[in-house]
Parts: structure tokens; C-alpha cells; sequence
């Protein structure tokens, strides 16, 4: 793993900080429908997704044999009642982790960072694929992030024009 890719890891929490620069708290926890997520709800599954990729590299490391977990985000993202809680509460956690991790990826060796293990659909992957692929996770969600706050802007803009 390149010092490339893993700056551009640690560089994920700032491109979120940034997504939500001028966010109120009404615009954070819009949902366009009951069924799809608010702002803080996707920050709630990136931050739940970070848990699990934490416990997944730390499973391949010890050479457990077992298939990787899997999760269901939805689930996960309504059971936890995500859009009650705080933006900035969750970003902290999801920092955390960054931070946390990259301290245990910047010991890990080239060996290290191939090692594999089985992902919930049966297919090898390496360490260094998870981090790439949770890093592009985050820029899919960032989108994602940018097509709610159109539609929170278009949502208010459709109230005020009906009061």
C-alpha cells in the first residue's frame, strides 16, 4: 500500500467535513422519502462501515479462518435511530477510526498488506483492497451526499413556495 493511498484514506473524514460546510441541522437530517437517508444517516453508515472493515483487517491479521462479516446497513442505520444523533458526534467517531487504523496500517509490511481473507460474498481480499475499496466506498457516499442536499435545497425551496 502506497503512502498515496493511505493519505488518501486519512484524507476521507476532511472531503466529509467539507460535504457538510453550511449544513443546519434541518438540512443534515432531510429525508427526501421515510425510506431513504438523510445526510446523517449515510454519516452513520460510513462510520458503521468503518467499524466493520476495522474488525475485518484485524481478523485477517490474526489469521482467523472464518468468513469476514457482514452487516446490514439499513438495519444497522434504523436500529441505531442514526438521524436522532449528532453529525458531529458521528464525524468524531468516524475520525477516530481513521486515525486509529492508519496508526495500525502504517506498521503493517508489504507481506502484511496481502494478506487475505474471505469477504461475505466467498472471495479472497487483500488488506490493502479493503482500504482502497472503503476509501472509494466514502467517495460513492460523498455523491450520495451531494444529491440529498440538492434535494433538501429543492425540498425547502418547494415549501416556501407553497406558503
Amino acid at each position: 500500500m502506497s503512502s498515496v493511498e493511505l493519505t488518501e484514506y486519512l484524507n476521507t473524514h476532511g472531503q466529509l467535513v467539507q460535504a457538510l460546510e453550511g449544513l443546519s441541522d434541518e438540512q443534515l437530517k432531510w429525508k427526501a422519502e421515510p425510506s431513504s437517508w438523510s445526510v446523517t444517516e449515510v454519516l452513520a453508515h460510513l462510520a458503521d462501515h468503518s467499524i466493520v472493515v476495522s474488525f475485518r483487517i484485524r481478523d485477517i491479521l490474526a489469521d482467523t479462518k472464518v468468513q469476514l462479516p457482514a452487516f446490514q446497513q439499513d438495519a444497522w442505520v434504523s436500529g441505531q435511530h442514526s438521524n436522532q444523533g449528532k453529525s458531529a458526534d458521528i464525524l468524531e467517531l468516524f475520525r477516530s477510526l481513521l486515525h486509529y487504523n492508519s496508526l495500525l496500517l502504517g506498521r503493517l509490511s508489504d507481506a502484511e498488506w496481502e494478506k487475505s481473507g474471505i469477504n461475505p460474498k466467498g472471495e479472497s481480499v487483500r488488506i490493502a483492497d479493503i482500504v482502497h475499496g472503503f476509501t472509494a466506498h466514502v467517495q460513492n457516499h460523498l455523491a450520495q451526499i451531494e444529491r440529498i442536499k440538492r434535494g433538501a435545497e429543492a425540498g425547502v425551496s418547494t415549501q416556501q413556495a407553497a406558503l
